[in-house]
């Protein structure tokens, strides 16, 4: 139900463009039945829209300090935001 969804916003900076940090994100958010998107910033940053149940979403986010193997994440920035423009699905955007 729409009511038991968490949705959040989430910048992440550091070493985490070119190293796979979108498909990986998109990977684990599947596999958490996630809904959102991923893509990078023109600042070298990467920012998502991730809603889920609750302790789906934080354990998304814990996962996004580490990144893939070959980040180096510096910052993990959260915001609650709004359900309401979170597509089906998780997907990388462009």
């Amino acid at each position: 139900m729409a009511d038991d969804r968490y949705t959040v916003r989430v910048s992440v900076t550091g070493r985490v463009q070119g190293v796979f940090f979108r498909g990986w994100t998109e990977e684990q958010a599947e596999a958490l039945k996630l809904d959102g998107w991923v893509k990078n910033e023109p600042d070298g940053s990467v920012s998502a829209l991730v809603s889920g149940p609750r302790a789906d979403v934080e354990a998304l986010v814990e996962k996004l300090h580490t990144g893939p193997r070959a980040a180096r994440v510096a910052k993990v920035d959260v915001r609650e935001d709004s359900a309401a423009d979170v597509p089906g699905g998780f997907s990388i955007a462009h």
